[in-house]
């Protein structure tokens, strides 16, 4: 089983990342998003939790009502230099207050984490040749942000006082 970074520790990962094709069997499952639109009904009567998987090309909108359904959201990163999916976890904290799990995936490197948890994501999927344990120092990064983010609403000078 592979093992995931989630709030700040390395922890087994359950879910299983699903082709669309593919059979549901048991257990926690992570769908696309064209697969939830497809079986959405069948997928909500499921006992096991269900996460959907999120293009960096989609607008977090099309989520609509569904969010609360979710468990997970995972936001793809297709390249290392391609941030959208940073701006749709914001959003997702921000502008929809959803507060299950959102798990960045792809080309997810050491270096973003820290930027990628003031975004709002709380799960990481490094990519396979990166070291888990070497990736958890980037949260020890930085001691303080000075900019308002998901993870802190106020910024530095107003916390200071």
């Amino acid at each position: 089983m592979r093992s995931v970074i989630k709030n700040r520790k390395i922890v087994e990962d359950t879910w299983r990342h699903l082709a669309d094709d593919a059979e549901l069997g048991a257990g926690p499952v992570i769908v696309s998003l064209a697969r939830w639109r497809k079986e959405r009904d069948a997928l909500m009567q499921r006992a096991d939790p269900v996460g959907v998987r999120l293009p960096n090309t989609a607008n977090v909108a099309d989520l609509g009502d569904d969010l609360p359904a979710f468990a997970v959201v995972a936001l793809e990163f297709p390249k290392f230099s391609d941030g959208r999916a940073y701006s749709q976890a914001r959003l997702l904290r921000e502008r929809y207050a959803y507060r299950g799990e959102i798990r960045a995936v792809g080309d997810v490197l050491r270096d973003q984490l820290f930027f990628m948890a003031r975004s709002g994501f709380d799960a990481f999927e490094l990519r396979a040749d990166r070291n888990l344990e070497d990736a958890l120092t980037a949260f020890d990064d930085f001691t303080d942000s000075y900019q308002p983010a998901a993870d802190q609403p106020l910024p530095l000078y107003r916390r200071a006082r």
